[in-house]
């Protein structure tokens, strides 16, 4: 079997190159990449000790990093390598500073397994959610390094589970020192199929925008855009074109929809930025109002288009309602980051996997809304002031029932 996975491995990796010879960006930076992590990881001494953190990508990576540098206070004598999978953790991140290391993830192949753990010979490595690379983690066992997995899910429909993936459940057994998953519903399934050494340790991503939230300041750009008004504010976040275009019905329907928005799309290149443009006529772009000599020029624009990384996680202080992106297409993107702040939440119906989502909703801290959507609750949530305050308490008490994780398991591998 891992012959064969090995096999199925270097046909993803020779896709991806031929991908990036015709051009697609996102493989061009993968494979440049792999082609220069030796370079990138110069700065790890092997003869000192060295904590691996592996993220898939950008979201996976914020989950790690209260245990990382949790860790690293702990262990401030220790080295920290970062890899990524995806050029949408490495490209944002790749500057992190409390790392030693950071670098794009070799191919799980034996020979760069080897390369990779010859050149750093970590001590432990923490993986993040469900990001499962055996060859790496077969070498890992073999060189007993302490590994671990948190703010993993586990669901009855993984392969795991399947009749033919037994061999994929025995290397899940084996490779991790221990498990954190993040709700009982994992825990008992894989207690059921003989993996003990696992317990329940929530999600540190409530953790991480906990520390967003407390820390973040104020954007001039966005209180630009919104001084003189006292309305009601919606902060649109990562979204894509189906997002998108529900939420210009909903505005061209005059049935609903608040007079200021704050909108970051979760791609930020010139087409899809024109076509948001498109969609909402009266919209001008950050980066204008940031460029410009006199802010008062785009007093009459009610849309405010978020043309660059890494501010979202902070707008939603300025939200009354959060629509967060995702949910029509794979799966809605973060809404912590939101719920933080006490702000009510509403997505798309592709939300089944998350399970802060379910707690959510079961609260009710937020909705879902399909492509013909009741707004009946929205709008109560924007005049409303009873409804409003429920809904903003259930957020708040997502968040400090689920606060913690990071300790859970710092104080766990470090018995």
């Amino acid at each position: 079997m891992r012959q064969l996975y090995t096999l199925g491995i270097r046909l993803y990796s020779a896709g991806i190159r031929v991908a990036a010879h015709f051009g697609h960006q996102k493989a061009r930076q993968m494979t440049r990449g792999w082609r220069t992590w030796r370079q990138a990881v110069e700065g790890i001494d092997p003869e000192r000790p060295t904590a691996w953190f592996h993220a898939s990508s950008l979201g996976e990576f914020e989950q790690a990093r209260p245990v990382l540098e949790a860790y690293r206070s702990a262990h401030p004598d220790h080295q920290v390598m970062v890899t990524f999978f995806s050029p949408s953790g490495y490209e944002v991140r790749k500057n992190y500073p409390l790392a030693d290391a950071i670098c794009y993830l070799p191919p799980d192949t034996p020979k760069n397994v080897r390369a990779l753990l010859d050149a750093t010979r970590p001590d432990i490595a923490f993986f993040v959610k469900y990001d499962f690379w055996y060859n790496y983690l077969g070498e890992l066992r073999r060189r007993n390094v302490a590994t671990y997995l948190f703010s993993s899910i586990f669901r009855p429909g993984q392969y795991f589970f399947k009749p033919w993936g037994k061999w994929f459940l025995r290397q899940l057994g084996l490779c991790y020192r221990y498990l954190f998953v993040q709700n009982e519903e994992s825990l008992q399934l894989l207690k059921t199929h003989g993996i003990a050494h696992c317990s329940l340790a929530g999600d540190t991503r409530y953790d991480r925008v906990q520390q967003i939230a407390t820390a973040a300041e104020g954007d001039k750009v966005a209180e630009g855009f919104l001084q003189g008004y006292n309305g009601k504010v919606l902060v649109c976040g990562s979204t894509w074109p189906p997002d998108e275009q529900l939420l210009a019905r909903l505005r061209e329907s005059k049935e609903w929809f608040p007079e200021r928005v704050i909108l970051a799309p979760h791609q930020i290149h010139e087409e899809h930025l024109q076509q948001i443009e498109r969609l909402f006529p009266d919209s001008v772009r950050y980066s204008a109002i940031k460029d410009s000599k006199d802010p008062r020029d785009f007093t009459d624009r009610k849309v405010l288009i978020i043309d660059n990384i890494g501010l979202l996680s902070k707008l939603y202080r300025y939200a009354d309602v959060a629509y967060i992106g995702g949910g029509f297409g794979v799966g809605i993107h973060n809404i912590l980051e939101a719920v933080a702040y006490g702000k009510p939440v509403v997505f798309g119906p592709n939300w089944h996997k998350f399970q802060e989502a379910h707690d959510i909703l079961e609260l009710g801290g937020g909705m879902t809304v399909d492509e013909h959507p009741d707004v009946s609750f929205l709008r109560k949530l924007f005049t409303d002031e009873e409804v409003y305050r429920v809904a903003s308490d259930a957020c708040l008490k997502l968040m400090q029932r689920n606060l913690g994780s990071t300790d859970i398991i710092l104080k766990t591998i470090e018995k």
